[in-house]
């Protein structure tokens, strides 16, 4: 059975954990709807840093106030013998496999629990069933509460406000570059690219910015294959 040993076993465990949080609004559902609190289909500043604080707390493994190499290889560790379930320093194919598919079924019951949340709220009439009345009253409410959003902030604010891997986020976010990365550096960061996605400025991201800042992160993604494919031709 073949044996892998706990530097790289480790690597692989811990990967999508540390920084995850400052990457959150890019993702798909596992991004910014899972920071969507009350399900309303448009995540609020207030949601953003309430579910990245959340993470913050989870990435200082130690508790001392920042997220620094102590705190990945604490992670990293406790993933591991999370894995390594014969306690023997090693894991197996098996072990591995074992691993994530608890992961998945983790991942997954996340999931299933955001979609009851939402049948909870559309179905009005309580049958266990959406009709196309309230769907469409869903999303008129969705509506509503987007433009009571703007209007309230519209008077402040006009116009456009002014990442790869999570590892690269985090080593941005280090303001001081101490590489430790403090709670204020974090949430900075995070109201930092949230900015970049609310473009109108109204201190909420709906689903046309999100999709806007997927396709721009898609063009920039297809520049920078065209600069390197031109210096492997030179």
């Amino acid at each position: 059975m073949k044996k892998i040993t706990l530097g790289i076993a480790a690597v692989v465990l811990a990967v999508g954990g540390a920084g995850a949080a400052l990457a959150d609004h890019h993702g798909g559902k596992r991004g910014p709807m899972a920071a969507d609190a009350n399900a309303d289909g448009i995540i609020t500043l207030a949601e953003t840093k309430a579910h990245a604080g959340e993470r913050f707390t989870k990435m200082d493994a130690n508790a001392d106030g920042v997220i620094n190499r102590e705190d990945r290889e604490a992670k990293r560790a406790e993933r591991f013998a999370v894995a390594d379930t014969n306690g023997d320093g090693e894991l197996s194919s098996a072990e591995m496999t074992a691993a994530r598919e608890a992961r998945d079924a983790k991942r997954e019951e996340r999931r299933a629990q955001r979609q009851a949340k939402r049948m909870e709220r559309l179905d009005t009439d309580g049958n266990g069933a959406l009709s196309q009345a309230e769907l469409d009253a869903g999303k008129e409410k969705r509506n509503q509460a987007r433009g009571e959003r703007r209007g309230k902030r519209g008077e402040m604010r006009r116009g456009g406000r002014g990442g790869k891997g999570a590892m690269r986020m985090l080593r941005r976010a280090d303001a001081n570059g101490d590489k430790s990365v403090s709670r204020a550096e974090f949430d900075a960061a995070i109201e930092a690219r949230f900015a970049k996605v609310d473009t109108d400025g109204s201190g909420t991201i709906t689903a046309e910015e999100r999709e806007a800042a997927k396709a721009a992160k898609k063009e920039r993604r297809g520049k920078r294959g065209e600069r390197r494919g031109k210096r492997g031709q030179s």
